[in-house]
């Protein structure tokens, strides 16, 4: 399983709306560093670049709905990284918990574990369908329900530290973690019920930074990078 943030689609420094330079470079990647290497790969991507809650509660817009605006921003991102991704030759398919059946397939647990079976890519669209619950969540969920491996979350740091990198030079990289201490400190990586599913489920959690090339490659194989959440 591999999450997204929606942010990276977009142009770096800006993270609004959808790059094409930058889509195409991530599908090419993906393509090359996993698809390649046989690895079965679903995807979960964010919709940060389109709409988020927490960045419009100024909006008026009362939280429901803002959260399923929400959810349709990924599916506009999970369409548009499809496209790139079957224009390098690669075998995408969209599954959505909301029904949009112009864009995408209903997510069906069975119908995604046969795509999976014959060598696609899934790209899990529409968060879990219900409010309150962050695309953290749904990648927990789906990498459960799909009996993933691991759960790799792609960042623009290179792994987990105990006080935010880009604001204090002391801060500690972890090389590893447990999921319990990660939760009791805070650490600002995963929302806490993603964190608690993983933990129940036994699925472990790498994180590490993505814009590095050949990282998508050395994460989807299990090799030593950034920060790896477990037991």
């Amino acid at each position: 399983m591999l999450k997204l943030s929606g942010e990276t689609l977009a142009k770096e420094g800006r993270g609004q709306g959808i790059n094409q330079n930058v889509l195409h470079s991530l599908a090419k990647r993906i393509k090359e560093e996993v698809t390649n290497e046989g690895i079965q790969l679903v995807i979960v991507i964010g919709g940060g670049n389109i709409w988020r809650y927490r960045d419009m509660k100024g909006s008026g817009i009362e939280r429901t709905v803002s959260d399923y605006m929400g959810m349709l921003a990924t599916i506009m991102n999970a369409v548009a990284l499809q496209s790139a991704l079957r224009s390098f030759g690669a075998d995408a398919h969209v599954l959505s918990a909301i029904d949009v059946p112009q864009l995408a397939e209903p997510y069906i647990r069975g119908k995604a574990i046969s795509h999976l079976g014959k060598g696609r890519i899934v790209i899990c669209a529409g968060g879990t369908g219900n409010p309150y619950f962050t695309t953290d969540s749904a990648a927990a969920l789906r990498a459960a329900e799909l009996d993933c491996d691991i759960l790799l979350k792609a960042t623009t740091v290179d792994g987990v530290y105990d006080k935010d990198p880009e604001k204090y030079s002391s801060a500690k990289r972890y090389k590893n973690i447990t999921y319990g201490e990660a939760i009791g400190k805070n650490l600002a990586i995963m929302d806490q019920a993603a964190f608690s599913l993983c933990r129940e489920q036994n699925l472990p959690i790498r994180v590490f930074r993505y814009a590095e090339k050949g990282s998508l490659r050395k994460a989807a194989r299990g090799e030593d990078i950034g920060t790896l959440v477990q037991g």
